[in-house]
């Protein structure tokens, strides 16, 4: 059932005393408009209307929650912050002698908002702030750029996956209730004693080569085994889920050698799954020197009011351009903005992306972004004259061919081809042609029109000017880490993006305040009526 907070003042509320939380702090701002940021009303459909006790109030919880993303401190800490500090007491208006709440109460709160499609309660709401007092316009520039984050589950080698996959799987079967161990085979009595009623590595010398092939045979077969067992419940889907997951973890991890004997392939499969904990975690890099294993956080804000407007997180195998015109859609349908401009990295002007933008509904984005600039401009493709409704080619020396029709990577594709015989008699022969038996060939796609004009674009002192914007969002990924974003602390991808988008709701509301106070106002008569 739903509970309210009492609007009836005490006297011992923190905000009735001297005190000397300074009036500037986050906390002090934050606690001149603690009663209009957040309504219990606003949650009620989280909680039964007729049934249980009432709840802790949900614009508590939201501001407690708030204040823990700020702090970027753990459940416990924020509770025992809610009972003895004063900071904390003078932002939620509460009384000295608050008793408190166990910190599983916040474990709960994140639940229901997850459960119940609302991580976005408090983004939105601060959204909603923003646009109501003009700070947003209607049509909007947005800056993007990713930033990698650590995953929640520890990395696990190859011998911990597997023997974490198989004890998941048998606890997917149900084997880890007395009950359903009653009459199974002895093959799965074997399984069952030996990953769920212990779970610690084998006792072997892991620096003797044949023991750790001993041990990886051991744990192939009884992947297999645990995998013919869960073929009976295969219409499950939490068992299918934790079967394709020991698949794939043999699939990525374990080759056969030329004696049918298992062993751990060399290199790293490009989706490969390094924790059973957290399973959607991945290797990323960063650079070729620097590692990470989670997530990229795709980060995406206003230019002029430096709101961010969207936060979501990306596998960390993905490029950084693919999930563009996603988060184009989630910014059109939650803010209710018209997106005329976008500015990015190099990542992201891709021909479909260019493509996309150009097309976009209901008006088209201009893509603002550096194409890779070549070693050797002189014989680049970009220094070759394509005329593709024409379908001619004309080479930096002046030799022109005509196109012919192909696909590459399952598209339909234009390639021109320049005949040896001419491109050997040509002074840029060595530098332009890397073939041993052809001349040089030119291959264009459905998006070398976009990619030509994106190039040309590029030379021009307008293109800096608007590029060398792109850096502010990179100070907004600097806040969010500050406040801990690049450590995630939740598993799922539910409550991982609660963390990300209450964490922009923080960086949100400190730039609100600055901006009210730009304005010569404070933020509390812009809240009135936001619902």
């Amino acid at each position: 059932m739903l509970g309210r907070r009492d609007p009836q003042r005490t006297l011992f509320d923190a905000n009735a005393m001297p005190h000397r939380v300074p009036p500037d702090s986050f906390y002090a701002r934050l606690a001149a408009v603690c009663d209009l940021l957040f309504q219990d009303d606003d949650l009620k459909a989280l909680y039964d209307p007729n049934n249980g006790r009432p709840s802790l109030p949900p614009s508590l919880m939201s501001g407690v929650l708030l204040l823990q993303f700020y702090d970027d401190v753990s459940d416990q800490e924020a509770t025992e912050r809610v009972l003895y500090d004063l900071r904390w007491k003078i932002a939620l208006h509460l009384p000295l002698d608050y008793a408190g709440f166990d910190p599983s109460s916040l474990s709960y709160f994140r639940k229901r908002l997850a459960e119940h499609g609302q991580e976005r309660y408090a983004f939105d709401r601060f959204i909603a702030v923003g646009r109501q007092a003009g700070f947003l316009p209607d049509r909007v520039t947005l800056l993007v750029d990713p930033t990698w984050v650590q995953g929640a589950g520890a990395v696990q080698d190859t011998y911990t996956l597997l023997r974490k996959g198989i004890r998941k799987l048998l606890r997917t079967l149900g084997y880890a209730v007395p009950g359903k161990r009653q009459g199974v085979a002895p093959q799965v009595q074997r399984l069952i004693a030996s990953y769920l009623d212990k779970d610690r590595k084998a006792d072997l010398d892991w620096t003797d080569p044949q023991q750790r092939a001993a041990q990886l045979q051991v744990l192939v077969q009884d992947a297999d085994a645990a995998l013919d067992v869960a073929a009976a419940q295969a219409d499950d889907p939490e068992v299918r889920s934790a079967g394709w997951m020991l698949t794939k973890i043999l699939g990525d991890d374990v080759v056969t050698d030329e004696h049918g004997h298992p062993r751990i392939g060399e290199g790293t499969a490009p989706d490969r799954i390094i924790s059973v904990t957290d399973p959607e975690m991945r290797h990323g890099h960063k650079s070729k020197a620097q590692r990470f294993d989670g997530f990229k956080t795709a980060v995406t804000t206003e230019v002029e009011s430096e709101l961010i407007l969207d936060v979501a997180d990306l596998p960390a195998t993905s490029g950084d351009g693919e999930h563009l015109m996603p988060t184009v859609a989630r910014i059109e349908e939650h803010v209710g903005v018209a997106v005329e401009r976008l500015i990015g990295d190099g990542a992201y002007p891709s021909g479909a992306n260019l493509a996309a933008c150009a097309t976009h509904d209901p008006m088209p984005i201009d893509l603002v972004g550096p194409l890779t600039r070549p070693a050797d401009p002189e014989v680049a493709k970009s220094a070759f004259h394509l005329d593709l409704e024409a379908k001619q080619a004309l080479c930096p020396e002046g030799q022109a061919v005509s196109g012919t029709l192909a696909r590459t990577h399952g598209h339909p594709a234009l390639q021109f081809r320049f005949k040896r015989q001419l491109c050997q008699a040509c002074r840029l022969f060595a530098r332009c042609v890397q073939g041993k038996v052809q001349g040089r060939t030119i291959t264009t796609d459905e998006y070398e029109l976009y990619r030509q004009a994106a190039r040309q674009r590029q030379a021009t002192p307008e293109f800096r000017e608007l590029y060398r914007k792109r850096s502010r969002v990179e100070r907004k990924q600097a806040e969010l880490v500050r406040h801990g974003v690049r450590h995630t602390r939740y598993l799922g991808q539910a409550k991982r993006s609660l963390q990300r988008l209450w964490t922009a709701a923080v960086v949100n509301l400190k730039r609100l305040f600055r901006l009210a106070e730009r304005q010569g106002s404070e933020l509390r008569p812009l809240l009135v009526g936001v619902g």
